[in-house]
Formats: structure tokens, sequence, C-alpha cells
């Protein structure tokens, strides 16, 4: 895509690794003022795949740093790399002219501030659209920008109660579950990623105009969970929570090895099925009216289950699998992260990679997601320091070093001198 605006200054970038190709989104420039993780998974999603992701943060840093194990900010780690920090105070006036100064320069502007905060700042889009018109803009909340929720707190969690996935996740006896990661925050960004380019391609090949992306974390995850309201509809049920098992096929379901590890089945078809029994060694339940076909194993779930649970707790996890699998029967394991990294098939999509780090020697981190066959997506950079970029950042609106030290003087931005470069 083409630079919107001429550059005021020659600003050298950082060269990548010599088997790092172009990307995709090469000559992309996008503006993130976000914080936490759904603004981070979509600006990560566009700098993995060659775009210039400037990281707009406050003095004390976006708080993505502060989530800390063992003192590592490993959520930062991940998924700021390929990004680059400008440290700003967005107190201060000079900081708010700074920004619209850079408007032209992007493609993009992401924010995740609460509804009415960025126009309290002096940023409303209507005015940065008018500083730059080709802008598509971002913006990130719990609620979306209108409806009586908008101004309300929106985290992840709240999001994943209010959107149905609680309610219908866990086991029936007891109380739904919320999900152990951020699933809406990631759902969004992806989402987001997907709609950038969809903006950016209304302005680049249909000459159309910068516009603004409503990107709630709510929307896309009641998106993801499909038909749930029509089936109510249609049978005036709420679905019941069925934990592991599946309400379409049996069966279905985890179970727990004799190493104390589990493996997920699923044999989803009647062909599956008496592959499943004929491997355990009880090809008579073919034939048995509780659970010749499917309609029938559904009724009687608890009691193929048992079945089942009975012949695989007697084996160690790899044991199942390695039986199940030589009987092309539809088992696998159900990995924890002490496992996942030493899976052969992990290795060998080479999945994971390990990227340099002054605090680990070397943290591990996953590939950019999806493999692209020409202009594959790349790691060229490990997450920013705080601040690392002012200087080539501010040179590209003419900054120079006089204005820049007046700048850090005067607290607007942050960043020690020798992290300027």
């Amino acid at each position: 895509m083409n630079d919107p605006a001429p550059q005021t200054a020659a600003v050298p970038t950082p060269s990548p690794r010599p088997e790092a190709l172009p990307g995709p989104l090469r000559g992309v420039r996008v503006l993130d003022l976000s914080r936490l993780v759904a603004g981070n998974i979509l600006s990560q999603q566009l700098a993995d795949f060659g775009a210039e992701v400037i990281k707009v943060e406050p003095p004390t840093g976006d708080t993505l740093r502060q989530w800390q194990v063992d003192g590592v900010a490993t959520a930062w780690k991940v998924y700021a790399r390929n990004k680059k920090s400008l440290s700003i105070d967005f107190r201060a006036p000079a900081a708010i002219e700074l920004l619209l100064e850079l408007a032209p320069t992007a493609h993009c502007l992401i924010e995740s501030f609460r509804p009415g905060t960025l126009e309290a700042m002096g940023l409303a889009p209507e005015r940065l659209l008018a500083a730059a018109p080709r802008l598509v803009i971002v913006r990130i909340s719990g609620w979306g920008q209108d409806g009586p929720y908008s101004r309300q707190p929106g985290f992840g969690t709240l999001v994943e109660g209010l959107s149905g996935f609680a309610a219908m996740n866990g086991f029936a006896d007891r109380e739904p579950l919320l999900p152990p990661f951020y699933l809406a925050d990631s759902v969004a960004g992806l989402y987001g990623a997907s709609a950038v380019l969809m903006a950016l391609r209304e302005v680049e090949v249909n000459g159309g105009r910068g516009q603004i992306i409503d990107l709630p974390l709510l929307d896309p995850l009641v998106a993801v969970l499909g038909p749930q309201l029509a089936n109510y509809r249609l049978t005036g049920q709420v679905k019941p929570r069925t934990g592991n098992r599946s309400t379409n096929s049996a069966p279905r379901n985890a179970y727990r090895t004799l190493d104390g590890h589990h493996v997920c089945l699923s044999a989803s078809t009647q062909q599956m099925t008496e592959r499943l029994f004929r491997a355990i060694g009880q090809p008579e339940l073919i034939a048995d009216t509780r659970f010749c076909t499917n309609r029938e194993r559904l009724l009687n779930w608890e009691a193929l289950d048992a079945l089942i649970a009975e012949f695989i707790a007697g084996r160690s996890q790899a044991e199942v699998v390695q039986f199940f699998r030589a009987a092309e029967v539809t088992v696998g394991p159900m990995l924890d992260a002490s496992q996942i990294g030493d899976d052969p098939h992990v290795r060998a999509r080479g999945l994971f990679t390990e990227i340099a780090d002054a605090q680990m020697g070397s943290i591990p981190m996953h590939q950019p997601v999806p493999r692209f066959s020409a202009t594959p997506g790349t790691i060229t950079a490990p997450a920013p320091r705080l601040g690392e970029h002012n200087a080539q950042v501010l040179a590209r609106i003419g900054i120079d070093a006089t204005r820049l030290a007046a700048l850090r003087r005067d607290g607007v931005i942050h960043g020690e001198p020798d992290e300027d470069r």
C-alpha cells in the first residue's frame, strides 16, 4: 500500500534478519494506542505480516507490561513483538498535537479507551479524519460506542458472561465456567485485523475514504457462538451444559488415562463408532440396542462412556493414543504446556520458535499464523523497550534532536536518551 503522506525526514529502519521475507503488509503503518490484549493481538497480526506498528504508550507503558509471571512480562513479550514504542504523556497538550501530526503518516489508528475518552483528549475521530482523510480508525471497547452499556467498564470477563458463552460452558451440575484465557479479547483482535484489511482495501483499491470501525469485545464473541439464539427459538429450550460431551453425536468426551493425563475421543460417524467398538474388543456393541445408532448412543451416553473410560483408564496417555491411532480411531492427547512443545507434529510444523530475551535467555512463542507460501509472516524484532523508538518515529514529522530533548525535558515524551536510537 502506498504511504498516505510524504515523509518529512528520512528515517532509518532496522534491517530484518537475512532470512526474513517482506510481508504482504509492508508499507502499512499503524499507530496503536490500545491497551491490554485485544488491540495488541490485532496489531500483532498486522505486524507479523509486515506492517509497521508503533505502540503509543503512556509513561507507565502498556498495562500488558504489568502482567508478569515470576517478574517477566511474558504476555507483553509475545504480543508486542515486531512493534516499535513511542512513549508520550497523553495528558500533555503537546502530546496530542504530536499525535495529530503523526496521524497523516499512518494508515490505521487503534484505540481502546472507554467511549468518550478519545474525544475528551482532543482526538475525536472527526478531528483525526480531518487531519488524515484516508485513516482507518479502530475503536475497541467492551460494549461498543453506543447503546446503554457503552460507558460501562467492559472487561472480557463481563463480555464472556453476557454473550452467552459462559452459560453454555462447563458441566450441568456445576456453575458455568468462564474461559481460562482472554477469549473475548482474542476473538475481537482477530476480527479487528480482518476489518482493518477490508477498510484499507476500500481506501486503496476502491478509492474510498478512511472510516471508523466500532469493535466491541461483545459482538465478535456473539458472532462465533453461531446459531444459539435460532436454536432457542426453535426448541424453546436453553441448551444445557454438557461438559466435554456433544449433543450431536456420541461417544465424544475426555477420558482419564493411567498416568493422570487425558485423551479426547470423538466417534461422530457410525463407521467410526463401529471401528471403536472393534478396537476395544467389544464388536457385539455394534448390534447392542443401546448403542446401535447415534440416537440411542446419545440416550445411553453414561453407559457408553463407562465402557470406554474403563478401557482407557488402564493405559498411559501415550499408549492410548498409539493404540487408537493404529486402529484409525479418532482419539488424541489432551496436552498441557509441559507437553505441547515436545509434540512431534507441533515440532515438525514449527508452531513455536525461540526468540532471544535478556531476562530468559530465550523465550518461546508461537510463529505467525497462518502460513503463507510466498510472503510468510516473520518475527524480526522482540517487544520494544518503553520509548525505544521515540526519535525514529518523531523524526517522520520533522522533530530533530534539539526539539526531542525539549520534549523530554518538558515531560511530553518518555524513555531514556540511550533508548532513542
